[in-house]
């Protein structure tokens, strides 16, 4: 079977072929490059218009075929921008109609995922896909791809490009940052990390104060570099410990940056993890990323009836069904005396006093430079020992603190011998759960990483471990996105039991009203510019 594939959700036009072996018959394309400040749906939508009738017929003599060898229309139905995607659907449907040949619809977003499989080989990875309008970390866990990580607010290529506009240095502002990076040094910048997500907004507009005050440009570039890759890093090993998977993937038009290469691949050689990216061309938009998805799709499901071939704007990586992949388990084998190697810090086995004891080592991230790596691993490592305490005086139970090692970034404290929660949850522990979180955030204290792996069940009490993340906020939205993070917790162990068990969660939580701040936390970090 052979696939043409359409894309064009942004500034890219892209138009490929594939077979169903999975091999690139054509492939071309066509990039917007506006005069001057953003990607306008307008102009956008134009480009296309203009480019798609074009780069077809391209493709066809590229690939050697005939119209006639065509089996099936695939195009991108979302997310994008709306003027672009309507563009590329009334193509589709014209061309399938004249062709008389099946269409289908394709998430945007997966597409980048599973062509990057195909071409590196990877099994079932930890995604990391970066663009001008997305930036989330993926995984595959029940059914679905789901979204471990995503920004809060701007994606980390429009923060760039949006940065590069407004100091003069063009658009796209990734390349040049890139360049000028190299010549700078550190300046403080904020670093913002809440849970499994990230946050750019803050940022961007730090940098473009220093940058308006008259600190050194490449200063300023190799600052918000560093800090914005390293909280993207950060995540993905977030997700890599917490899925235990053996492959990290990186994808998306950002992946250009050889900074972000070289962090994430430090980052999974410290893990024992496989590092992957596919060939720079097909990390950008492009039709032969819609080509594969859509035989994909077509495959297990069939084509689209043209009356459900419209735009889907806000099309959720995690709406869709992909029964393809092979999620069997692998884990990464740990030393004897290390009992686990998460994200933030090794756990390694201690006493203290005759007492049986952890050590939460928190070890230099490689993928970090010194200058961010210290100033975060000894800011958390005070905070945390802080939070222990009051969270005691919430009447949340906690592990005892035994000692605090500021120099060595360590805490030492209780072992909790008991069960993770997310091998022993159900309805009752999901509400109790509830009023723990109503506890601490009675006390403004947000955890920051409430996953089913940082609580613990011991003699029927639910201990709260791991406030690495962890701060003092009397900010509903702070104590929404706490929430938010054990949602999608709850989510990689049983997607169809977790919004029974979030709901639990809730009630036992006592505030509806935190609803509404969770419903508007989720409708951004969507593809918007």
């Amino acid at each position: 079977m052979i696939s043409l594939g359409i894309e064009g959700t942004a500034e890219k036009t892209g138009v490929g072929i594939v077979d169903s072996e999975g091999n690139i018959l054509a492939m071309a394309g066509k990039q917007l490059f506006p005069e001057e400040g953003g990607i306008h749906p307008r102009l956008a939508a134009e480009h296309h218009a203009e480019w798609i009738p074009k780069l077809i017929p391209q493709a066809i003599e590229q690939s050697g075929l005939s119209y006639d060898d065509i089996d099936l229309i695939s195009f991108s139905q979302g997310p994008g921008l709306g003027p672009a995607l309507r563009i590329v659907a009334t193509s589709a449907r014209s061309l399938a109609l004249s062709l008389k040949k099946p269409i289908i619809g394709v998430n945007h977003c997966i597409g980048h995922v599973e062509v990057g499989k195909l071409d590196t080989g990877a099994i079932n990875p930890v995604s990391l896909y970066v663009s001008g309008g997305n930036s989330q970390v993926i995984a595959y866990e029940s059914g679905r791809y789901r979204i471990f990580g995503e920004t809060l607010d701007i994606a980390v290529g429009n923060c760039l490009d949006h940065f590069g506009r407004e100091t003069g240095l063009g658009h796209p502002g990734g390349p040049v940052i890139e360049k000028l990076a190299k010549k700078g040094s550190y300046i403080d910048l904020p670093y913002v990390v809440k849970g499994m997500d990230f946050s750019f907004s803050g940022l961007l507009s730090a940098a473009l104060r220093e940058a308006q005050k008259g600190t050194p440009i490449e200063d300023v570039c190799f600052s918000l570099q560093e800090t914005a890759f390293s909280m993207l890093v950060e995540v993905t090993e977030r997700a890599l410990s917490h899925t235990q998977k053996e492959e990290v993937m990186l994808c998306g038009g950002v992946s250009a940056n050889s900074r972000l290469r070289e962090m994430l691949k430090t980052m999974s050689d410290e893990h024992g993890a496989k590092f992957y990216m596919p060939e720079m061309k097909l990390c950008g938009d492009n039709g032969v990323m819609i080509a594969w998805l859509g035989l994909l799709m077509c495959k297990e499901f069939g084509p689209l009836d043209l009356k459900d071939t419209g735009i889907i704007q806000k099309f959720r990586t995690d709406e869709v069904d992909i029964p393809w992949i092979d999620n069997t388990k692998t884990y990464l084998k740990l030393s004897d005396d290390l009992i686990a190697k998460g994200a933030e810090s090794n756990i390694v086995k201690s006493d203290y006093l005759g007492r049986k004891a952890i050590v939460k080592d928190r070890v230099v991230k490689g993928y970090r430079i010194p200058e961010i790596d210290s100033k975060i691993r000894r800011a958390r490592t005070k905070e945390e020992a802080k939070l222990l305490s009051d969270a005691k005086r919430a009447g949340v139970r906690t592990p005892v603190l035994y000692d605090v090692d500021l120099e060595r970034k360590a805490i030492t404290m209780e072992e909790i011998d008991g069960a993770m929660v997310k091998d022993v949850i159900n309805d009752d522990l999901a509400f109790r759960i509830g009023e723990e979180i109503s506890k601490l955030h009675s006390f403004d204290i947000i955890h920051g990483d409430i996953t089913t792996s940082n609580i613990m069940l011991q003699d029927d009490s639910l201990v709260f471990i791991d406030f690495g993340l962890g701060r003092y906020s009397q900010l509903r939205e702070d104590k929404a996105v706490d929430l938010l993070v054990l949602k999608k917790s709850l989510q990689s162990i049983d997607y169809n039991l977790a919004l029974k068990y979030f709901d639990l969660v809730l009630k036992g939580y006592g505030d509806e009203s935190i609803l509404d701040v969770i419903g508007d936390i989720e409708s951004r970090g969507r593809y918007t510019h």
